[in-house]
C-alpha cells in the first residue's frame, strides 16, 4: 500500500480510502464487516463516511453507515488502527437533525455528537463539511448563476470547529464539494486569524470528470491541501460493467436508476468505450486503470473506492500495484481531448 501525508499533518493515510456509502443500503452489516476486515489487513488505514449515509440518502437510512462502522469498532477494538473521516451535512435535508442543519453553533454540535455516538468513538480524525452552505454549483451542476442565501461566515465556522478541536472531539478538518474560491477563503482566514486549517478537499475526480484540474489542482499543490477523490469509477461506469446498456442485477444503476443521473450524459458511453479499449490493449483491468490514473495525480492525496462485493473491493485495492506507462497516459489524455469531461 502507498501512503501520503494528510495536508501538512504528520498523519500518513493510505492512497486508497475505503468508501462506505453502500453500507446500510446495498450492503448489510456482515458484508460491511468483511470489507473493513479485508481493507485494514491490506493496509487501507483511511476510511470515509458521512452522517448522511447510506446512499441514496433518505430518512430511513440516515446515519446507518456510521452505526455499522461503530459496531465494528466495538466488536474488533481496532479504532486506533483507522484514520476515520466523516462529514457534517449542510442545509437541504430536512430530516437531518430536524431540519436545523448548519455548520455553526448547536446544529454543528448536535451533528458532531450524533456522529460520535453512532461511530462509538470519542474523536473524529478528519471532520469534513459535506457541501457548502452557500449556493454553489456542485454534484454535476453547470451554468453558475449567482444567487445569495443565508450562510455562516467562514470565520465563524472555523472558530466553532476550533472549539471542538480543543475539546478533543475532532483532530483535523476538511472540505467537500467545494470551489476554488471557497478553499482559498478558508485557507486565508486560517492564516490571518490563526484558526484551524482545512487539510483536504473531497471532490469528484475520474476519467469522466477531470474538472478538478481546471482550478483546484493548482490550489491543492501550492497550498498543500490534497484531493480526496470520490467517484473515481463514475458510479461503476469506468469498471466497464455498464457497457452496451447492461445493468447487472444488484448494481447501483439497476437498483436506483433514477438517482444516478450524474453520469448519464452525452459522450459518456463514447468515452467509456475508448477507455475500455485502452485497458484491453494493455491487458489492464479497467477499474484498476481508472483508479490508478487518479492516484498518480500530483494533487491527489487519496482515492475513495466503494465496493458492493468482496471481488470488487479486492480488485480496487490491488490497483496500487498497477503501473501506467507513458504511452497509456498519453492515450488516456487523447480520449480526454476527444471527449473532454463528459460527466462534470
Amino acid at each position: 500500500m502507498n501512503y501520503k501525508k494528510l495536508g501538512n499533518t504528520e498523519i500518513n493515510i493510505s492512497t486508497i480510502c475505503l468508501g462506505t456509502m453502500t453500507w446500510g443500503e446495498q450492503n448489510n452489516q456482515n458484508e460491511a464487516f468483511d470489507q473493513m476486515d479485508y481493507a485494514l489487513d491490506q493496509g487501507v488505514n483511511f476510511w470515509d463516511t458521512a452522517e448522511l449515509y447510506a446512499v441514496p440518502p433518505k430518512a430511513e437510512t440516515y446515519g446507518h453507515t456510521e452505526v455499522i462502522i461503530g459496531n465494528w469498532f466495538e466488536q474488533t477494538k481496532k479504532r486506533e488502527k483507522v484514520i476515520l473521516a466523516t462529514k457534517v451535512g449542510g442545509p437541504s435535508r430536512k430530516y437531518m437533525r430536524g431540519g436545523e442543519n448548519s455548520f455553526f453553533g448547536k446544529n454543528l454540535a448536535k451533528a458532531l455528537d450524533g456522529s460520535l455516538k453512532r461511530l462509538k468513538t470519542d474523536y473524529i480524525d478528519l471532520y469534513q463539511l459535506h457541501w457548502p452552505e452557500r449556493n454553489v454549483n456542485n454534484f454535476g451542476k453547470l451554468g453558475y448563476e449567482h444567487k445569495e442565501n443565508n450562510w455562516n461566515k467562514f470565520e465563524d465556522v472555523l472558530g466553532d470547529l476550533e472549539k471542538h478541536i480543543q475539546s478533543g472531539k475532532i483532530r483535523y478538518v476538511g472540505l467537500s464539494n467545494e470551489t476554488p474560491w471557497g478553499v482559498l477563503s478558508y485557507l486565508q482566514l486560517s492564516k490571518d486569524k490563526n484558526l484551524p486549517r482545512m487539510m483536504s478537499i473531497q471532490n469528484p475526480y475520474s476519467l469522466l470528470n477531470r474538472s478538478y484540474e481546471v482550478g483546484l489542482a493548482e490550489v491543492s499543490i501550492r497550498e498543500n491541501i490534497g484531493c480526496l477523490s470520490y467517484s473515481p469509477l463514475a458510479s461503476g461506469y469506468l469498471s466497464g460493467k455498464y457497457r452496451n446498456g447492461k445493468f447487472p442485477k444488484g448494481s447501483r444503476m439497476q437498483r436506483d436508476y433514477d438517482f444516478w443521473t450524474r453520469y448519464r450524459k452525452p459522450n459518456m458511453e463514447n468515452a467509456v468505450e475508448e477507455y475500455y479499449k485502452i485497458s484491453e490493449k494493455y491487458n489492464l483491468d479497467m477499474s484498476q486503470m481508472s483508479i490508478k490514473f487518479c492516484e498518480i495525480q500530483d494533487f491527489m492525496t487519496s482515492v475513495i473506492i466503494g465496493a458492493t462485493t468482496m471481488e470488487q473491493l479486492k480488485t480496487d485495492i490491488e490497483s496500487v500495484n498497477v503501473n501506467l506507462s507513458e504511452n497509456i497516459i498519453k492515450e488516456i489524455n487523447e480520449v480526454q481531448k476527444k471527449y473532454p469531461n463528459p460527466c462534470p
